[in-house]
């Protein structure tokens, strides 16, 4: 059986974190090749220092390894991005096409790349969320993401390189801290809960946002993966859904465990990011195409995610 050897760009983030793991348990550690611009001193694999800027660094790397599957994680997510928006274009699109270009020219068969759903903007349905709707996205994340969604179709077409991609919604997870992100709130939440702390929360308490909890999230982009290429219709990014709640449904939920825990909205500059983002999302294409179902919801995922974070603080309610 031959195995893949698998390059992931970004594996100290948030989303990379886990799915360099899981992707370790799937294909073996020597065949994950690790890379961020930080160095991982606790990490158990390969790892190598990559600054995805530099498009001969990634070339390096993947001759060096033989890659032929390539994961690219690494952007300047919104809310960051909004502080220097010329700065976060220049990044995330030279990144983006430099692992597009290294892998047309390689022996590269197969690359993740991640969309979100700041690709949306006002004149997107806010409920249920169609594939096909309308992309005005109003940050520079959200443009730069609706971009590299149709330079991967363009690559696809044009060279017949297999660029997958999900347009994720606000991924939580226990494993590491958010960075920089509109949805950080939903992660962020539980921290103060465990710590006992009380939560200032930057989107006010309606604010409804679609959702996914870190497990769901790794498994719908491995199994994305894992499709069979003729599977595959939507060469742009698949809508992905899960769970949609605002901040004071997840309050409510953290509260039923944790009766003294408190939160006071301040909604800061993140809550006009917010306003324009859909509220629930239509994954219909990916159910059909690849067969994608969650299976956390807000009660199931956040008893998980406060016995975890009770177990990394080691702290009693």
């Amino acid at each position: 059986m031959i195995t893949d050897t698998i390059l992931i760009i970004g594996a100290n983030g948030q989303l990379g974190s886990v799915l360099t793991k899981e992707l370790q348990l799937i294909h073996g550690k020597s065949n994950i090749i690790a890379t961020d611009v930080y160095l991982n001193s606790n990490f158990d694999g390969t790892f190598e220092l990559l600054d995805a800027t530099d498009i001969k660094a990634i070339q390096k790397i993947v001759t060096k390894y033989s890659i032929n599957q390539i994961y690219h994680l690494a952007a300047i997510l919104s809310a960051k991005g909004e502080e220097k928006p010329l700065w976060t274009w220049d990044m995330n699109m030279k990144m983006m096409l430099n692992v597009f270009e290294v892998a047309r020219l390689s022996n590269v068969k197969k690359i993740f790349f991640p969309s979100s759903i700041a690709v949306f903007g006002d004149d997107a349905p806010l409920i249920s969320t169609p594939q096909s709707a309308f992309l005005n996205p109003a940050t520079v994340y959200g443009i730069s993401k609706a971009a590299g969604e149709n330079w991967a179709q363009y690559y696809f077409i044009k060279y017949g390189l297999d660029i997958r991609s999900i347009r994720y919604p606000g991924v939580i997870g226990y494993q590491s801290m958010p960075g920089g992100g509109t949805t950080d709130y939903a992660v962020d939440i539980y921290h103060s809960a465990v710590k006992g702390e009380s939560y200032s929360c930057f989107l006010n308490a309606e604010t409804k946002l679609p959702m996914i909890y870190m497990e769901d999230a790794i498994r719908a982009t491995i199994e994305l993966m894992q499709a069979p290429i003729e599977n595959i219709k939507t060469r742009t990014s698949y809508n992905l859904g899960a769970m949609s709640f605002n901040p004071s449904e997840i309050f409510d939920e953290i509260k039923k465990l944790y009766l003294n825990f408190e939160i006071e909205y301040n909604p800061d500059f993140r809550q006009t990011i917010a306003d324009k983002w859909p509220k629930s999302i239509d994954d219909s294409e990916a159910q059909k195409d690849w067969g994608w179902k969650p299976r956390f919801n807000l009660k199931s995922m956040t008893s998980l995610m406060l016995k975890k974070l009770e177990e990394k603080y080691n702290t009693i309610k």
